[in-house]
């Protein structure tokens, strides 16, 4: 009995435990329920993931039931906070309050701003501000995203020559409303940076029955040439159901163009420059051409064998040697060749006896 006693003491200890454990999950308080411009309440936030970065915001037109009608742009987004989490999930950080651009009732929104979509709101009364009643609730079917959203697709040649980037947002969405819903038409907005986001109008055609459930697939297309950080939103009926961050890489083909663009551009024009210098320009009288004589060292030939010319017959007029004068008979008594030059030499005889 003692035993029965124990472990009954050890189940009613331990069902509070469990109770928190079951409610675990991205939770927010704050120092004070209300506080006027100007002043600051400090955010506690617990089970959210650990080392997450997160935004804070104080936002009207909203309540934590019915989340942030409007998304961002009912917030102050220029008094924003961001916090990372720290090992355990939790964080603390001071925000300023400022007066939304929307009527109160008013919320402190917590959301991350990369990996899977997280966000928490808690009831902020902004003193001085006024408050308006919420629009009405759409009746009939109440639709909310099932599963983490994701973007499908790729990019293109064209793409990296900066056509615009296209992929498509894909979820599952689950009817938790009491009637059918048909043709729901969503809203998607992209928005680069802290930017508010541009929102289209995307219509999904098919029918969720009450309890209900489908896969979602959404076109979302960005402006010719954009890259960098862009986050895609979803809301239906007035309510933001998630956030993706896209990731949009550089049009590197715009810029190759450009840089051969350049390089060629001056080069055409410089050549064109020129042609028309050499048109414009007046013509110089062609110079007289001087004639160089160049040595030349003559080349070898080869030794030919001359073949003895034939004698003219003894009649000619150039049979006669060029030493007989003319009249002479080349027949004639010869005489015997003597020096008349003064400056001879004589040779000295010896005389014989007598």
């Amino acid at each position: 009995m003692r035993r029965i006693g124990v472990l009954a003491v050890a189940v009613l200890l331990l069902l509070p435990l469990a109770g928190v454990a079951a409610a675990d999950g991205p939770a927010v308080r704050l120092s004070a329920a209300q506080a006027g411009t100007g002043g600051s309440v400090t955010v506690h936030g617990t089970g959210w993931r650990p080392r997450t970065l997160l935004m804070l915001l104080v936002c009207g037109r909203a309540t934590p039931s019915r989340g942030v009608i409007g998304g961002t742009n009912s917030c102050a987004n220029a008094d924003g906070r961001a916090v990372t989490t720290d090992a355990r999930g939790a964080f603390a950080k001071k925000l300023p309050v400022a007066e939304p651009p929307v009527p109160c009732p008013c919320v402190v929104h917590v959301a991350t701003v990369t990996g899977t979509p997280a966000q928490a709101d808690a009831v902020l009364d902004v003193a001085g501000h006024p408050v308006a009643p919420l629009p009405a609730e759409p009746s009939g079917g109440r639709l909310s995203v099932l599963s983490d959203t994701r973007l499908t697709g790729s990019g293109s040649l064209l793409t990296w020559f900066g056509a615009p980037p296209s992929r498509t947002l894909v979820f599952t969405a689950g009817n938790l409303g009491t009637t059918p819903v048909k043709d729901p038409v969503f809203q998607v907005g992209t928005a680069h940076g802290v930017f508010a986001p541009q929102w289209d109008d995307r219509q999904w055609h098919g029918t969720l029955a009450p309890g209900g459930k489908a896969q979602i697939e959404l076109p979302v297309e960005l402006s010719a040439g954009a890259h960098g950080d862009y986050s895609v939103s979803l809301k239906y009926g007035g309510k933001l159901l998630a956030e993706q961050p896209w990731g949009v890489g550089r049009p590197w083909g715009v810029t190759l163009f450009w840089i051969l663009l350049c390089l060629v551009v001056p080069a055409a024009l410089f050549r064109a420059g020129m042609a028309v210098v050499d048109r414009v320009r007046p013509r110089r009288p062609a110079a007289p051409r001087s004639f160089r004589f160049r040595l030349t060292r003559p080349t070898p030939r080869a030794r030919t064998r001359t073949r003895p010319s034939k004698s003219p017959p003894p009649d000619s007029p150039a049979a006669a040697l060029p030493w007989f004068a003319p009249g002479e008979a080349p027949g004639g008594p010869r005489s015997a060749p003597h020096d008349d030059s003064p400056t001879g030499r004589t040779t000295p005889t010896r005389k014989g006896p007598t």
